[in-house]
């Protein structure tokens, strides 16, 4: 489990078992910048890629968590998206769904059980 936290909002997602789920959670904790894509989808970059091989792929609805591969970023979808080549599953919101689309400027991921209330 995941907590993503803005300086007002949290949004917490339990990850897959997945190579590339486990190498971003090896990756944390991070401080990045949250950038709006599209009118679907909040993004970060890890410090480095993610391994997809064996990773399920990801049809982006509301609520994943998925890796876009030719980009390298980190992709938190608030409203249903599509399938796109190259876009992977990482996990699913459990908490806080309603604040991804709210999420905005520095914001840090940490493994659940670093965070700090």
């Amino acid at each position: 489990m995941i907590e993503i936290k803005s300086d007002k909002y949290t949004v917490m997602y339990q990850l897959n078992d997945s190579r590339a789920a486990k190498e971003l959670y090896e990756q944390l904790p991070l401080t990045v910048q949250v950038e709006n894509f599209s009118n679907n989808e909040k993004i970060f970059y890890p410090k480095t890629a993610l391994n997809t091989n064996g990773v399920p792929k990801s049809d982006g609805k509301s609520g994943s968590l998925a890796y876009y591969a030719p980009w390298g970023d980190v992709v938190m979808f608030y409203k249903a998206g599509s399938s796109a080549s190259g876009l992977y599953e990482l996990g699913s919101v459990v908490s806080g769904g309603d604040n991804i689309s709210k999420l905005s400027g520095e914001i840090t991921i940490r493994k659940a059980n670093q965070a700090k209330n």
